[in-house]
């Protein structure tokens, strides 16, 4: 921990650095306090009148842009940002990365690293971009040498994993997030995806998150907690162990998560996600053997294709989540069904991506799932839990 004031005036310095500034992002809030907007952004910018600070808020509602000159503009305008009391800034320069979390107690929580190569490229072009170093910064929507990579892992085929799941969470929330946004993941395992899910809501998206991650085994949950108190995120990210079917949250989530959970456990977590009534939901289903099981017998024109086990398995999955995604629809939500991730780097890469919109249901949907489901004479697992309630 360092010293608030300290580390602010180090942000100070690398915003007003015309030279080595790439990006710098404020968002979130400090405890007990709100800022004046939910979000700035700063970023140079080359303009015809020469090379300017661009400072972008938000209110939540819409963006307001303004550039200034460098010199004392500049520093006036820096000096008000930082008066607000955001909870985080994320800062790039084209040698470094730097964040700063303000904690509970009000003191600075700060990670310094390294700029990747790529970084140290700087010039700007064009007009209200900065060249390089702004393609570098959209290249990934978490920077591969963010700190969040050195406590989950950092392999390059992880990071590709995370990218493509960051970039369907992007694009099923919209782009004015709720003030307040609480995230589950039902069985979030080792959590790799749940850290990074809260690095770039707080970072990018600047999202006031409280997330909790929900797995079966209590050794997974000591070592999340673990790794979430490293990061400094203890008072904001939290694990329990327990099922997916009995887990109790204080408040209903917005958003559900449920990344490779095995056969029905996926069944389980969009249950909850339907009668928690939850906005969004991102799905990413694993094994699928409980329709695989319901075929197994299955006779007449479709015999051919349940024979071999093999053909079995595979025409069963795309049979179940595309039950999935009509029982969801029966059930207020806009549902595409998408490929995350390329299969080479993992087979389980197809995504259910919802949102409740609380469209009322037609006769077509209806007949379209009852239609789907008695021609293969099967009852999925989803459809038992919804009835259960």
């Amino acid at each position: 921990m360092e010293p608030l004031d300290e580390a602010l005036t180090e942000v100070r310095g690398l915003l007003l650095d015309g030279e080595r500034l790439v990006r710098a992002v404020g968002a979130g809030r400090r405890r007990g306090q709100r800022p004046g907007v939910v979000r700035a952004e700063v970023r140079p910018v080359a303009l015809k009148g020469g090379t300017r600070l661009q400072i972008v808020t938000s209110d939540g509602a819409r963006p307001y842009t303004r550039n200034v000159a460098l010199g004392a503009e500049a520093a006036t305008a820096v000096d008000a940002l930082l008066a607000e009391p955001f909870g985080n800034w994320h800062v790039e320069t084209s040698d470094a990365t730097v964040q700063l979390r303000v904690t509970k107690s009000g003191a600075a929580q700060v990670h310094r690293a390294a700029s990747t190569p790529r970084a140290a490229e700087t010039g700007a072009a064009g007009t209200g971009a900065v060249g390089t170093q702004h393609d570098r910064a959209s290249e990934h929507l978490l920077d591969p040498g963010d700190p969040v990579f050195e406590a989950i892992g950092g392999s390059a085929a992880k990071r590709r994993q995370v990218d493509a799941f960051l970039r369907a969470l992007d694009a099923t929330l919209p782009v004015h997030l709720p003030e307040k946004l609480r995230v589950v993941d039902l069985g979030c395992g080792n959590a790799y995806l749940t850290f990074a899910a809260y690095r770039y809501l707080t970072d990018r998206r600047g999202a006031d998150v409280e997330l909790v991650g929900v797995d079966v085994r209590e050794d997974q949950r000591l070592r999340n907690t673990g790794l979430a108190e490293r990061l400094g995120w203890g008072d904001r990210v939290r694990f329990v162990a327990g099922t997916i079917a009995r887990v109790h949250l204080d408040e209903r989530p917005d958003v559900v998560l449920a990344l490779h959970a095995c056969d029905t456990a996926t069944d389980e977590a969009l249950a909850r996600a339907v009668r928690w009534g939850a906005g969004w939901v991102l799905a990413a289903p694993c094994c699928h053997h409980d329709v695989a099981r319901q075929l197994k017998g299955a006779t007449g024109p479709y015999d051919a294709l349940t024979r071999h086990a093999i053909l079995r398995e595979r025409f069963a999955d795309v049979l179940t989540d595309s039950l999935r995604a009509a029982l969801l629809r029966l059930h207020g939500y806009r549902v595409e069904v998408v490929e995350f991730v390329e299969s080479r780097h993992t087979p389980r890469n197809l995504l259910l991506r919802a949102r409740r919109t609380g469209a009322p249901v037609t006769e077509d949907q209806r007949a379209e799932y009852s239609g789907l489901a008695g021609a293969w004479g099967v009852t999925p697992h989803l459809e038992r839990l919804i009835q259960r309630g």
